[in-house]
């Protein structure tokens, strides 16, 4: 049972989530409450919960500096913040703190409760690491190379490994650093390639660099990584680096475009990766079969025009409208765009968050803070095509719901035109302009091609369809009956030789023949 830790100035707030919420049946108990950030660090270094849900705004210490005493003390609590619509801008600053969950108020039960339960199962996961160190010594010797692999994955995507955490994986793995210094390369194959030869670019590279300066290595989604020691001969890495990249293309005729980190503690090792993803960014500028470093960005950045204008009015309109071409179109142009001022990732999420947020407001009230909420998986886009595909699924969502709802309005209309119908199927005047005139009061044009669109088939067929339908059932229930009946009380009128010949075309048969009929 996790333990909940909640922190607001105002009482009303905290009364209110305390007694709304059934903690006990989602596993939870709320330990106790708090009125500020001061109060709640006394109350976290005598308790520790694992879940603090804390107002950004608040007197004495905030809920922002809250958030970075906790993290940098207690790093394995989760934070779910709350804060009113005008301080979102505070939820940027909260993502570099690991906060992925932030609940614009007023919030009810369910949005906090998914909260919750969104966390709990990060916590859940988080907890069944433990078991991995106990998997990984059963059989150690079968699953060495796979674990040392799985380890540097988890090593540079996990947020919550520390040093003792290396402490123990580097007496598991028996590996030492003497300085405390390490590096990593990321090696991206350019062109067409096939998974093996992922496998052959990380042997290469072992080869090149010695197993004694590789300290672990791995295939991570499309690109190699390997971890490696920072040592005195670190000034010959460069010339070793195109050494691998000459063999690979001489075997291969593949081109590899190398990434390399600032040096560093291994505990920042996922800091390094992500700065080895950014310096692939970069190789749209530099060109691919680069090697790139730090200094290459910030070169490039400098290069970079930084002034950047969207108007976002004519986007917005189409995704609110429920037109996704143009709003598609739209949006391509914005990163098209966006893409031509050479900007880093970190400056180019700063112009798309906002454009966004506005996108977001083009849904549903009751969608919106669910849309909004998503602004932190901005923090885990570390590519430009990640993010534009996040940008364009979710406006994709927001743009056919909004369709879907416009399409429901017409729904509703077809729907009363085939009651009229039910209604007057034995008047003879029963037309597509009788109805749109007299009852209904709307175009009959307009009218007709939404019948079709929804119906599949034009008014008057469908009016005939039903009337020859029914009159086949009469005939069947009540067998003797006259024709000229049939066509008077299904909209014939008087005239029961082309009812006879409308029957016919439908069946097969006329009127007398079907009632003869096995």
């Amino acid at each position: 049972m996790y333990k909940v830790l909640l922190v607001d100035d105002e009482r009303i707030i905290v009364e209110g989530i305390s007694r709304t919420i059934n903690w006990h049946a989602h596993h939870m108990e709320l330990i106790g409450t708090a009125r500020n950030g001061l109060e709640a660090l006394a109350f976290i270094t005598d308790n520790e919960p694992d879940i603090i849900i804390s107002d950004i705004k608040m007197p004495g210490m905030d809920g922002l500096k809250l958030v970075e005493k906790v993290y940098e003390l207690y790093p394995q609590i989760a934070f779910i913040l709350l804060s009113g619509f005008s301080e979102f801008d505070y939820a940027r600053t909260a993502m570099q703190f690991g906060v992925k969950h932030y609940l614009l108020k007023p919030c009810n039960e369910n949005t906090i409760i998914q909260a919750l339960t969104e966390v709990i199962g990060q916590l859940d996961e988080r907890h069944s690491q433990a078991n991995f160190m106990a998997n990984i010594q059963q059989e150690l010797t079968k699953v060495l190379p796979h674990a040392k692999e799985q380890f540097l994955k988890e090593l540079v995507t996990n947020k919550t490994y520390g040093q003792r955490d290396w402490d123990d994986y580097g007496e598991l793995f028996r590996i030492e650093i003497e300085n405390d210094s390490v590096q990593l390369l990321l090696f991206q194959i350019e062109g067409k390639f096939e998974f093996e030869h992922l496998f052959a670019i990380k042997n290469i590279a072992g080869d090149y660099l010695s197993h004694a300066t590789v300290l672990l290595s791995t295939t991570i989604g499309k690109h190699v990584l390997l971890l490696t020691k920072v040592t005195s001969e670190s000034n010959l890495l460069f010339d070793r680096l195109k050494q691998i990249k000459h063999t690979f293309a001489s075997y291969y005729k593949l081109d590899a475009t190398i990434a390399v980190s600032t040096p560093g503690p291994i505990t920042e090792a996922r800091s390094m990766y992500r700065e080895t993803l950014e310096c692939l960014n970069y190789q749209f500028y530099l060109g691919e079969g680069s090697i790139i470093t730090r200094n290459d960005i910030d070169d490039a950045a400098g290069k970079a025009q930084t002034t950047f204008i969207y108007d976002d009015e004519n986007l917005c309109m189409h995704i609110k409208s429920g037109d996704w071409e143009i709003a598609k179109q739209e949006l391509g142009q914005f990163f098209t765009q966006l893409t031509e001022h050479r900007m880093d990732m970190h400056l180019s999420k700063s112009y798309v968050i906002p454009l966004y947020v506005s996108i977001a407001r083009q849904g549903q009230p009751e969608l919106i803070n669910e849309y909004l909420q998503k602004i932190a998986s901005f923090d885990s886009l570390n590519t430009f095509r990640m993010i534009e595909q996040f940008v364009t699924d979710n406006a994709e969502l927001i743009c056919m719901t909004n369709y879907n709802l416009h399409t429901k309005k017409h729904s509703f209309i077809i729907h009363k035109m085939v009651r009229v119908i039910e209604e007057h199927i034995s008047n003879p005047d029963l037309s597509l302009n009788w109805v749109a005139s007299e009852i209904l009061y709307m175009n009959a044009d307009y009218l007709g091609k939404l019948f079709k669109k929804e119906t599949g088939e034009k008014f008057s067929n469908y009016v005939v369809k039903m009337r020859v339908e029914l009159a086949i059932k009469e005939i069947e229930t009540t067998g003797d009956v006259k024709v000229f009946e049939l066509a008077e009380k299904f909209g014939f009128g008087d005239n029961p030789q082309y009812f006879s010949q409308v029957f016919k075309k439908h069946t097969g048969f006329t009127p007398s023949e079907y009632k003869r009929s096995p």
